[in-house]
């Protein structure tokens, strides 16, 4: 039950106020409380406005206090970009990620209608007979990873060695991160374009990946497959 406040028009739950045990509950799963930013977090940015950043004639990208640097474009920005957020991962890779303006273009409508049937043998079987086959990105780097992970544990903690040994595992978990990324991408947009209206079981990946079939059910993708 939902009840007005008619002086700050704000929708209230009823059951937030009135029962002093709901206080400071929610639905779903547990998260854990927010904590503060550190430098030894693995992951760093920082956010730019305009007057922080501007983009040069030679395509270099120019922070203040840093100086013009170079930057593999991904693809050409549509418009001027507002803000820039410069993000270092824990592979220690750079990232810059602007805000931009852009106008919605829809997709040319389709007279197809197609169903995603996920599995463990296969990725998924679309209901036209159409079946993606599971690549197993993360059992092929398992063996490269249990070595950079086993390389980890045998340096000193708080050694330069160390570092550069997290930084190895880093990369390769980066790796395969990236290419199961860019695999599930591809096939969603086809996906996407070539069909109307998507039918998706109602499966519950994360259940999945607390039984005995965690790998399996994750190593295709299928953590990402709900994104879709």
């Amino acid at each position: 039950m939902w009840c007005w406040s008619r002086q700050s028009a704000i929708c209230i739950p009823r059951t937030a106020t009135s029962s002093p045990r709901s206080r400071g509950r929610r639905k779903g799963a547990k998260v854990a409380p927010p904590r503060f930013r550190s430098r030894k977090d693995n992951r760093q940015s920082i956010r730019l406005t305009r007057n922080g950043f501007s983009l040069r004639p030679n395509r270099r990208l120019y922070v203040a206090k840093v100086g013009a640097l170079r930057v593999a474009w991904s693809r050409e920005l549509p418009s001027e970009p507002s803000s820039v957020t410069i993000i270092k991962d824990a592979s220690g890779r750079y990232f810059a990620s602007f805000v931009v303006q852009t106008d919605d273009q829809p997709l040319p409508e389709s007279d197809t209608e197609v169903g995603i049937d996920l599995g463990l043998t296969t990725f998924a079987v679309l209901s036209d007979g159409t079946t993606i086959a599971a690549p197993r990105f993360l059992r092929q780097a398992e063996r490269r990873l249990r070595k950079a992970q086993k390389s980890l544990s045998r340096k000193d903690k708080g050694s330069k060695n160390r570092g550069k040994a997290r930084i190895r595992l880093a990369k390769a978990h980066a790796r395969v991160a990236d290419t199961r990324r860019d695999w599930a991408h591809k096939h969603s947009t086809r996906i996407v374009r070539d069909n109307q209206a998507i039918f998706v079981e109602d499966l519950s990946v994360k259940g999945l990946a607390r039984t005995r079939l965690a790998k399996s059910s994750t190593t295709p993708g299928g953590a990402c497959s709900p994104g879709w």
